[in-house]
Formats: C-alpha cells, structure tokens, sequence
C-alpha cells in the first residue's frame, strides 16, 4: 500500500500546480480587442422623479445581457460643474466587440421596447459611435 499512496503524494501537488497554471493562462490570454464604443447621453424632461429616472437607469443596464457583443457596459450621472453641463444629465457608455454588434444594439428589440417605456421622461437624447484607437 505504502507504493500507492507515494503515488498519490506525488501527483496532488502536480494536479495543483496544473491548474494553477491554467488559471494564469486564463489570466493573461488576450482577447478579442473592441471595436466600438457607444455614448448614450439623456437630458430628463422637468419635472421627471428620481424614481423615474433610477428605473431608467436599471432598464438600461438590463439591456447589456440582450445583446451579445457587448464587452463593458457603464453610467454615471453628468457632474454639473458650470452652466453648460446642463445639457445632459446622464450618460451611458457602451463597448462593443465589433461594429456588427453596436448596429445589432440599434435594432434590437429590447432596446426599441426601453425607448418606448422611457421617452416620454426624455427632453433630449445624443447618441453617438466612436472606433476605438487600438
């Protein structure tokens, strides 16, 4: 019995140290680079509740998991340091894999249903697709 259990005392730290490196390799593999990044920016009609407004926030962020090429999804509310930061007051920044995925964005279908259960809080909108300096 001894030889078997020498075995084994040898092969869990190689077993550990196998997946150890496969986590590493995980790690540090590249990825697919993105290739589009969208801003959303929305101006809030006077008048609209913060209720209003944090359910517009929580719908938007839902619709990150509808479509697949979206690799980071974030917002924030505009910081109003002058007079001319009015304009907006929240922006959402959306990253996609490829230009293919940021045209599925515009045409899908749960982004057409949020803009119809949310415009009506809307004064104005920007939207706006930029390349990705690589």
């Amino acid at each position: 019995m001894k030889p078997k259990n020498k075995t084994i005392g040898y092969l869990v730290p190689v077993f550990a140290l196998c997946v150890f490196m496969l986590v590493i390799y995980g790690a540090y593999v590249p990825h697919k680079a993105a290739e589009t990044q969208r801003v959303v920016c929305i101006k809030f009609k006077a008048g609209t509740t913060p209720e209003d407004i944090e359910k517009h926030m929580r719908d938007f962020a839902s619709l990150k998991n509808n479509v697949k090429d979206v690799v980071a999804y974030s917002a924030g509310r505009v910081e109003k340091n002058n007079e001319a930061d009015g304009q907006f007051d929240v922006i959402h920044y959306l990253t996609f894999r490829t230009k293919e995925g940021a045209q599925q964005y515009v045409a899908n279908a749960d982004r057409k249903a949020f803009i119809k259960g949310n415009e009506a809080n809307w004064d104005k909108v920007l939207e706006l697709n930029s390349s990705i300096e690589k």
